[in-house]
């Protein structure tokens, strides 16, 4: 069983993808559309991996698109440069730019000219010092900002456990760990951003984005719970002597098709105001 929570390999990142696509929050899409430029479009993906983000945002967007894809993995970047691009809502052409980056650490003018800045599954691994420089490299644009699938520390199995609460618990725990560079935001990290981004004069709307995973993504979710648990279990070694018989439990409630299991995720939208706008017009 894994002691680390499931990070992002390439395998893990395929995985998930369909039920990220399934989970994200058409109602801020449709919130966005009308603030992008009418024939072409230059889009930042922060911490995009292989390019999920794209290959889901990219059709429901009309024009021209211009997409640059900012990783440190440049494992993960070969793998973004070697698939097809999509196309756009209107049959337009949709291009694709890698950049080798951290992320945490963005160059001035590293976002320059963005008509979009987008980011998934990322902000639970900053820290609140990563959050805040994060928060205003986006903010500085002066473009939309989609931040998806943030997790909020939110689990549910169905059937219930006993131990669902304490794993739950330890968890998220292990989600708030300190590391080198300081303590992880983990499933706080949602909620910061929202008051950074408002603090830095957005305005912002929050959607529910939460994966719902059955019989029909059985190898996701036992993905997901040897992660869950491992994690949990490492946080809270009080655990190491249920873990297995736990995980035994559920996967065998899984593979009779009969485990459901909700996690819960924020997509956020943040949007330019008066002095956000003006801020990026000064720089």
């Amino acid at each position: 069983m894994a002691t680390e929570p499931v990070r992002a390999g390439s395998a893990w990142l395929a995985l998930r993808e369909p039920a990220d696509a399934e989970a994200r929050s058409d109602e801020l899409v449709g919130l966005l559309r009308p603030l992008l430029p009418p024939t072409a479009s230059v889009v930042h993906d922060l911490g995009s991996g292989t390019g999920s983000t794209a290959r889901w945002l990219a059709p429901r967007l009309a024009g021209t698109q211009h997409w640059v894809l900012h990783d440190r993995d440049a494992e993960l970047l070969d793998l973004a440069s070697a698939m097809p691009a999509p196309r756009s809502a209107d049959g337009s052409e949709v291009t694709v730019e890698t950049r080798l980056d951290d992320i945490t650490r963005l160059a001035p003018g590293g976002l320059a000219g963005a008509s979009l800045v987008t980011a998934s599954a990322l902000l639970d691994m900053f820290t609140t010092d990563e959050l805040a420089r994060f928060v205003a490299a986006c903010a500085g644009v002066g473009c939309p900002v989609l931040v998806t699938l943030s997790v909020v520390g939110r689990v549910a199995l169905t059937p219930g456990d006993p131990l669902d609460g304490r794993m739950g618990r330890a968890f998220d725990d292990h989600q708030r760990r300190t590391r080198p560079g300081g303590r992880l935001l983990g499933p706080d990290a949602v909620a910061r951003a929202v008051a950074s981004f408002r603090e830095a004069g957005l305005r912002v709307v929050v959607r529910p984005s939460p994966w719902h995973l059955g019989p029909g993504s059985a190898a996701l979710a036992a993905a997901w719970l040897d992660g869950w648990v491992g994690a949990a279990a490492e946080q809270d070694p009080g655990l190491h002597d249920h873990a297995a018989a736990y995980v035994r439990r559920r996967r065998a409630q899984l593979e009779a098709g009969a485990l459901a299991v909700g996690v819960d995720h924020l997509d956020l939208l943040a949007l330019p105001g008066r002095r956000a706008a003006s801020t990026a017009r000064a720089r």
